[in-house]
């Protein structure tokens, strides 16, 4: 892997291939390991793709090395559904915010330096994609593993449990981390690899606050249901990501009217 024509001898990419509207390329299966250590964190293992996990156990034995412990940036299933299996394989434990998809191990905690083999993650706690969502910043190599929060391609949609405001908190959080720690790239779960991780993170902000000007404008156009509003902002959506837009229009709208934007009736139908 490159970032910026530098070589980073920590972190490598095994793509699971479940390409979709929702997963771009697949799902980023990331293998993190101090060079010249045994001691292996897998993020994200992916869905229940056998063939992938198998690929990901056996690309760390021929390294020499072995998992020490699987992280997940949070609970939908493109994630975290594979982890029994490659726990399974493995015998690592599986560590989430989520107390469901733990394995053998305790929770994840905000500003936790979690230690393998001389390798440091930090934890930073990235809520609104999900309520559970973190991201992991590793230090060593001036970069953040983001999760859905932030991808390397289009933007993040927010879920049932989503919630904007933590989300743009989150961003917030991270924009600040970017700027302080002179981070030189993100590392999604999703898409490529964000080599201009301060302008890509300012455009997601920008891209919300876009958002929340078009549902207010659609709001004072007359529209009275969620579905009204999909239609106006997101003209000519894709079928298949329709629902995932409802969801996010949703919660754009609980945090309008958190603000008295618009209506409280329209954030609880």
């Amino acid at each position: 892997m490159r970032i910026d024509g530098s070589g980073t001898l920590r972190a490598s990419c095994v793509l699971c291939p479940n390409p979709g509207p929702m997963t771009l390329d697949g799902t980023n299966t990331w293998v993190l390991r101090e060079p010249g250590t045994r001691g292996v964190v897998v993020v994200d293992p992916g869905p229940h793709d056998e063939r992938h996990l198998e690929r990901v156990a056996r690309t760390v034995q021929e390294q020499g090395a072995q998992v020490a412990v699987t992280l997940l940036t949070h609970r939908h299933s493109d994630h975290s559904a594979g982890a029994p299996y490659f726990s399974e394989l493995t015998g690592a434990p599986v560590r989430s915010v989520d107390p469901a998809h733990r394995i053998g191990a305790e929770g994840l905690a905000d500003g936790e330096v979690i230690d393998v083999d001389g390798l440091e993650l930090r934890v930073i706690a990235t809520p609104g994609h999900t309520a559970d969502s973190v991201s992991f910043h590793l230090p060593a190599d001036d970069v953040v593993l983001t999760g859905d929060t932030v991808l390397g391609r289009g933007t993040t949609v927010l879920a049932e449990d989503g919630d904007l405001g933590a989300y743009m908190d989150s961003l917030t959080r991270l924009r600040s981390l970017v700027a302080a720690e002179g981070i030189r790239a993100l590392l999604p779960a999703h898409g490529p690899i964000c080599t201009e991780p301060l302008a890509w993170i300012d455009s997601y902000i920008g891209h919300r606050e876009e958002r929340l000007a078009q549902i207010t404008d659609a709001v004072e156009a007359g529209a009275a249901t969620s579905d009204e509003i999909v239609a106006r902002v997101y003209a000519g959506i894709d079928p298949d990501v329709l629902p995932a837009a409802r969801a996010s229009v949703r919660a754009q709208l609980r945090y309008l009217a958190k603000r008295g934007d618009v209506p409280v009736e329209l954030a609880t139908e």
